[in-house]
């Protein structure tokens, strides 16, 4: 082996294991001796761990405005001494930081919490050192013997002199005098020592000394760890899906953004605060799909609309049949003024002619037919879509370029959006692309589209996407769900990855709502609704129970026929249509219930029937408690126990506690631990219950069975 080779080896080598440090003095020469470090080795605290941290502080941990911000510490120092420990946190370009005590709680575990108190980036790290004073209080309290608490009353009285150096102004002046009382009592050979113990412990005066902490021996953790702070809906949203060509009032009649405005009323009524609408850009007309993603187009078709770009423009462009861009600021102010916010969609790809294609060549892949080569996901196949190249050579350009299209839509008042197939794009860029853009505009929120690798679908969290889709759609069974909701709330994915949950998407129709029952789609909807604080359905085919699949050759595709992405499709719009009733009943009691607005609750009750699936959630303070049971057999009525122990919240074992059902409003007294549920899927196939703790008089409520 080379020489330069085996000592770049051996820096790599030393890099993985003991970090950068050290590789100065390896390459200086391997042999020496480790001099010293050039910090003081006197230094004795230890600071082991900092949590949460994602990679090591590669990536940031996430949270919102207003949170608690929960810090964990694995502190300790040799010996019995006692370690002072602090929290500091800053936001980041700010050059003053906040610091606060850390409290122990057991096994070296150090605690405290901030809250941030507005969207943006921070960073926080933890300090500590041997607190001499500290360590002698601590000893102090458990003295006992008269001459070892007249001897240690003495080295308090140093420490406290040394406290009072550090001091000024009347609390130089209390410490002195403190010190010199010690001192004094100390010799006294008359003077109680219980006594002097108390004046040692005067609780006033430890105060004052701990202002003045010894920290030349202070210690970093050495890592300054990023968080990056969103608004709330970030971690709890309501959206709803639909095409706005969709949205008009009569049948193959190409709908407007006007009319899209025209359903705002029933989309905030039913409760949703994000209205997410697919690509509103100009369609292709090469290669344009036809309805049923046929390969061929017949007049009138309208394509897809992720297949975007053509003449009149590409992603800054609307599509002229939707309306103007006046339209489109009208619909972003008449959604507000609703309490509901338009998100956009974000599709990275081109059609054939979008301008792009002629005038930025380098961007795609060329294939030596002279064509270019378009998207695949086998066995799909999208002729009608170009995917860019961000290996172009000109990689700095398309980066810009596609930056910008995100900058207008925000100047347009769009502050959220839903990114098409993120996986398929560079890691790299999207890291430069959402951190660019939430340092400009930090209330921004992107959801990552990504049906992938669970992995891919992280490292997409920790670059920057705000929520993701989840696995939900295919997760049915009791075992499925439990398994995967606990790892969603588990760290240290639950620290930055937010799931967005959808029963259904216009891509994917799963095998269980193609029988039709309506019984699985109420279930599927309140699963998603309680079990994720961020949940969505593509309507109206959800509400209206759409259900029937494309068939080819015999065999049901997971999608649906006459999909929208291909064609335009009438809808009944009326409010109480379907399940809009239950749908609005449902957004309201998430909107009511704290416990429903965030995951990091969420815990799985036991309850003796596969069929049956019981999970509680609380908000913080714990004084508002959901508890959910669904019936998974769209069939039959299933019935089954549930344990639930109301100490667990704050109820004596022999008290009474009502449960209220805020789907159908019934009530229901528990005592105990063991609860029996009886759930006809015919009826209602869930309950969601807020716990009662408190009952006047037990005639008051009904009894149920």
């Amino acid at each position: 082996m080379p020489p330069s080779k085996g000592l770049s080896f051996l820096r790599e080598a030393i890099v993985g294991c003991t970090g950068a440090e050290d590789v100065a003095a390896a390459d200086a020469d391997p042999r020496a001796p480790h001099a010293l470090d050039a910090a003081d080795g006197r230094a004795r605290a230890v600071v082991d761990a900092v949590l949460p941290v994602v990679d090591g502080g590669r990536f940031a941990v996430k949270r919102v405005a207003g949170e608690c911000v929960a810090i964990e510490a694995h502190v300790f120092t040799d010996g019995h001494d006692v370690p002072r420990v602090m929290l500091q946190w800053w936001k980041e370009g700010s050059t003053r930081r906040e610091e606060l005590p850390m409290k122990l709680r057991y096994n070296d575990e150090w605690h405290a919490s901030f809250v941030a108190p507005a969207p943006g980036r921070y960073r926080y790290t933890v300090v500590a050192w041997v607190d001499a004073f500290e360590s002698w209080h601590h000893e102090m309290e458990r003295r006992i013997e008269p001459q070892d608490i007249r001897i240690a009353a003495r080295v308090g009285a140093q420490d406290i002199r040394a406290a009072a150096a550090r001091a000024s102004g009347s609390d130089r002046d209390e410490l002195e005098a403190w010190a010199a009382a010690l001192d004094a009592g100390a010799a006294d050979a008359d003077m109680d020592t219980a006594a002097l113990k108390a004046l040692a412990l005067d609780e006033q005066r430890t105060a004052t000394v701990r202002r003045f902490p010894d920290r030349q021996l202070q210690v970093s953790y050495g890592a300054e760890l990023p968080l990056v702070v969103e608004r709330l809906r970030a971690r709890f949203s309501s959206w709803y899906e639909l095409f706005p060509r969709s949205a008009g009032g009569e049948p193959g009649v190409h709908g407007t953004l006007r009319d899209v405005a025209a359903r705002l009323p029933l989309v905030a009524a039913m409760g949703f605060d994000v209205l997410y609408m697919p690509p509103i850009h100009p369609i292709g007309r090469v290669q344009r799909k036809g309805r049923n993603n046929t390969l061929v187009a017949e007049p009138g078709d309208v394509g897809s609309p992720w297949a975007i770009g053509a003449e009149e423009g590409g992603h800054k462009a609307l599509l002229p049949e939707l309306g103007t861009l006046e339209d489109f600021q009208a619909l972003v102010a008449d959604a507000l003024q609703l309490g509901v916010e338009i998100a956009m969609d974000i599709a990275f790809q081109c059609a054939p002619d979008h301008p792009y294609v002629k005038e930025h060549p380098s961007w795609f892949r060329w294939r030596p037919d002279g064509t270019v080569q378009y998207a695949e996901n086998p066995p799909k196949k999208y002729q009608d879509i170009y995917p860019f190249n961000f290996e172009s050579e000109d990689w700095q350009n398309l980066w810009r370029e596609l930056k910008s299209v995100i900058d207008v839509w925000i100047a347009q008042g769009v502050k959220i959006f839903r990114v098409d197939n993120p996986h398929t794009k560079s890691f790299a860029f999207w890291e430069w692309t959402i951190g660019e853009v939430k340092r400009e505009h930090p209330d921004v929120i992107f959801l990552a589209e990504a049906f992938t690798r669970p992995k891919v679908m992280h490292r997409l969290a920790k670059l920057g996407y705000s929520q993701s889709y989840t696995y939900f759609t295919w997760r049915n069974s009791k075992e499925e769900l439990t398994k995967y909701f606990t790892e969603l709330t588990e760290p240290p994915g639950v620290d930055y990855f937010r799931p967005n949950v959808w029963p259904n998407t216009p891509d994917i129709l799963h095998a269980s709502l193609q029988g039709g029952q309506e019984a699985v789609f109420k279930s599927r909807l309140v699963l998603a609704a309680t079990l994720s604080a961020n949940y969505g359905i593509y309507g109206p085919a959800y509400e209206l129970m759409e259900y029937l699949p494309r068939v080819t050759n015999g065999i049901a595709a997971e999608e649906y026929v006459d999909s929208e992405k291909y064609q335009l499709r009438h809808w009944d719009w009326s409010p109480d249509a379907g399940l809009r009733p239950l749908i609005t009943r449902i957004n309201e009691i998430r909107r009511a219930n704290e416990a429903l607005q965030d995951n990091r609750s969420l815990r799985f009750l036991n309850i003796d029937n596969d069929h049956l699936i019981a999970y509680m959630k609380q908000s913080e303070d714990g004084t508002n408690v959901i508890v959910t049971v669904v019936n998974l057999d769209p069939w039959n009525t299933q019935t089954g126990w549930l344990a639930l122990d109301p100490r667990e919240l704050g109820i004596e074992e022999d008290q009474p506690f009502q449960m209220h059902d805020l789907l159908t409003d019934q009530r229901f007294v528990w005592r105990g631990r063991h609860h029996y549920i009886l759930l006809d899927p015919h009826r209602l196939p869930a309950h969601v219950m807020s716990v009662r703790r408190r009952l006047r008089d037990e005639r008051d409520f009904d009894y149920f069975q």
